[in-house]
């Protein structure tokens, strides 16, 4: 895990646990849990953790995170129920989703900057997942099967299958 997904999950953890109405209420809460970060860090990972502002019945805003979001993960965990198989061969990932999904998921991919991915192509139903470096795509199908929600399983061919 890198230091900005480390800080990412701090800034997650403190938006669910304590009433944070504004940026620096948030950074001296970070400041607090041993993080550094300007004002324009955390304002893109406050965007990449899909946080936003909601009115408080008794008057003011806090900062709120959907359900699905997972911190360090663009979001992935809201797209869980999309993604129907994760299989992987010797050069890369294929993600098979549910038909017209695949864009959708194949961007929050991208947007998490997830360090394993080189980069994604999707079609309707499907994407191509290409690791970065010399990542086996097993490996990599494995992590996005646990980011994504997707149980895994093996398939007889070598490949990893997650259903």
């Amino acid at each position: 895990m890198t230091s900005a997904d480390r800080r990412r999950d701090a800034v997650a953890r403190i938006i669910r646990t304590r009433r944070i109405g504004t940026q620096e209420e948030l950074l001296s809460a970070l400041a607090a849990a041993g993080f550094r970060a300007t004002q324009a860090t955390l304002s893109r990972d406050l965007a990449r953790l899909g946080a936003r502002r909601v009115s408080r019945p008794e008057g003011g805003t806090v900062y709120e995170l959907s359900d699905g979001v997972q911190a360090g993960t663009g979001g992935l965990g809201a797209l869980r129920g999309l993604v129907a198989e994760i299989s992987a061969n010797p050069s890369l990932v294929v993600i098979r989703t549910h038909p017209g999904s695949a864009n959708a998921i194949a961007r929050a991919i991208d947007l998490a900057q997830i360090p394993e991915v080189l980069g994604t192509i999707a079609g309707d139903d499907t994407i191509f997942v290409a690791p970065s470096g010399g990542l086996r795509p097993r490996r990599l199908a494995a992590r996005l099967a646990e980011l994504l929600g997707t149980p895994a399983a093996l398939t007889a061919g070598g490949g990893a299958r997650m259903n």
